[in-house]
């Protein structure tokens, strides 16, 4: 007879397939190998995130901080989608390309991926992504030290700014409504309306 399924069993840990932890070197054998041609992608905690597929809410607040953050620090000092390293003991699993980054010297003068030293902000735009910005990308960044990361929160068309990293944390994560003003730690006298650069 029959009977029907109420709760899922739980899962023991020696049950299921067992996903693959990739490390920075592994991916670098395998870019050279054309794996990634079709699709871009970082690594996060030894896993493969893709990064194709963005939204155009996604797409058009990324030019709109970009363009802003041109005229605060010169063009020369922004970048986007590019490999930053984080702690020695992060790297071997973590290789972040946050969507904006701002360096403190021109990106022509880094021969490899800029130090947490280097950079003066980093911002994410979360449209279908802010639990893992939150969760997983805010403790990654404040190991490495970043001082000033930035979540644009797209839907709830806010920006959630993470400073003072300690102990692996952002000892200030405040959010900033659209109509609320906020600048960059590396340029205070720059404040810039939320919802300006948020397009949902």
């Amino acid at each position: 007879m029959s009977v029907a399924l109420t709760e899922i069993p739980a899962r023991s840990t020696d049950e299921g397939p067992r996903l693959k932890q990739w490390t920075r070197e592994e991916c670098e054998v395998l870019e050279k190998a054309g794996l990634f041609d079709q699709e871009r992608v970082e690594l996060i905690e030894g896993e493969l995130i893709s990064k194709m597929g963005k939204k155009q809410p996604h797409v058009n607040t990324t030019h709109r901080v970009i363009d802003w953050l041109n005229t605060v620090f010169g063009s020369a000092y922004v970048r986007y989608e590019a490999p930053i390293d984080v702690t020695p003991e992060d790297n071997p699993r973590n290789q972040p390309e946050p969507d904006v980054m701002v360096l403190k010297r021109s990106f022509d003068e880094f021969a490899r991926a800029p130090q947490p030293q280097d950079l003066r902000l980093v911002v994410e735009i979360a449209d279908t992504t802010l639990y893992f910005d939150l969760a997983v990308k805010a403790p990654l960044y404040a190991r490495a030290g970043i001082l000033d990361y930035w979540v644009f929160d797209v839907s709830g068309r806010r920006l959630i700014v993470h400073r003072d990293p300690r102990d692996g944390r952002y000892a200030s994560v405040v959010a900033y409504g659209e109509h609320e003003m906020v600048a960059p730690l590396a340029a205070p006298e720059s404040p810039v309306r939320v919802g300006d650069l948020i397009v949902s």
